[in-house]
């Protein structure tokens, strides 16, 4: 459809354009050592320093999903080469995770794997999978096999035979006071119910410890990439994982962390939780 030569743009199409520019020019993130408020394209030079990037999320919100391909999307697009790190996904699966960046498997082939290493719904993450295939973008596992995970929250990481063990990569789980009330104040009662909580802890740290072993060892490997790491806002916090990598490297991180109630809002975040929050809209 024309009009004095001139091509009318239907409106559904101005609406999507719209739509994009409110979502890349909104002041969505809040600047934590200051209060200042910004969009992610006046956090990107900032955040282009960094080698590991950590999005926290609550695993079953949509919209933390939505603003971790925010992220990744406005990096790629702004910088050198990325890498998506998942906490999702355990290390051993990384053929699976290979073939489906690579577009030889089917989304319905590929399914069967994402249930095996994720019982969350896949519509949660599926345009962050998506996104990365039809860019080709590596993802990467970087989880243990959950039923080492589990034997550790149940009966300690002593409890760990030495083929268990091996399977992991090189770790330990000191638990101090400080990680105690991180977890306490990170993750609540979440997940270790009536179980020994330093036994939770040691579950915990042995999580973290491995996710930040995985992301570095990729990054020794490509070291023009940048990754983003997509993970549950317990092992996002600078006590997470982010604690474990700069326990075994000086490489620039940053941390960004979705505003949750009682959890990370703009009022009680501090430097020593994250350098922004993704506020609500």
């Amino acid at each position: 459809m024309k009009s004095k030569g001139l091509f009318i743009i239907p409106a559904v199409l101005v609406l999507f354009f719209v739509a994009i520019g409110l979502r890349t020019n909104s002041e969505s993130l809040m600047r934590v050592n200051d209060g200042k408020k910004m969009t992610l394209k006046e956090a990107l030079p900032d955040l282009a320093k960094a080698r590991i990037i950590f999005v926290g999320e609550l695993h079953d919100r949509k919209s933390h999903h939505d603003a971790q391909l925010e992220v990744i999307r406005a990096l790629r697009e702004s910088d050198g080469p990325i890498a998506i790190g998942l906490e999702m996904f355990q290390a051993e699966s990384q053929p699976q995770l290979d073939k489906w960046v690579e577009g030889t498997v089917s989304e319905s082939d590929f399914l069967p794997v994402y249930h095996a290493n994720w019982n969350l719904d896949w519509s949660l993450y599926a345009d962050i999978f998506r996104y990365a295939r039809d860019h080709r973008i590596p993802m990467v596992g970087l989880n243990v096999r959950p039923e080492i995970v589990k034997q550790v929250a149940r009966e300690g990481f002593a409890s760990l035979k030495s083929g268990q063990k091996a399977e992991l990569p090189p770790v330990t789980c000191v638990i101090d006071n400080n990680y105690k009330d991180f977890i306490k104040r990170a993750l609540g009662a979440h997940g270790h119910g009536g179980m020994n909580f330093t036994n939770f802890c040691e579950a915990q740290l042995l999580w973290d410890s491995a996710m930040a072993v995985h992301v570095l060892d990729y990054l020794k490997t490509h070291p023009d990439y940048t990754m983003v790491v997509i993970a549950g806002s317990g092992h996002a916090w600078k006590q997470g994982i982010p604690r474990q990598v700069r326990m075994r490297s000086n490489i620039p991180l940053r941390v960004i962390l979705p505003e949750v109630a009682g959890k990370s809002e703009p009022d009680t975040t501090t430097t020593s939780d994250a350098d922004y929050l993704w506020l609500h809209n």
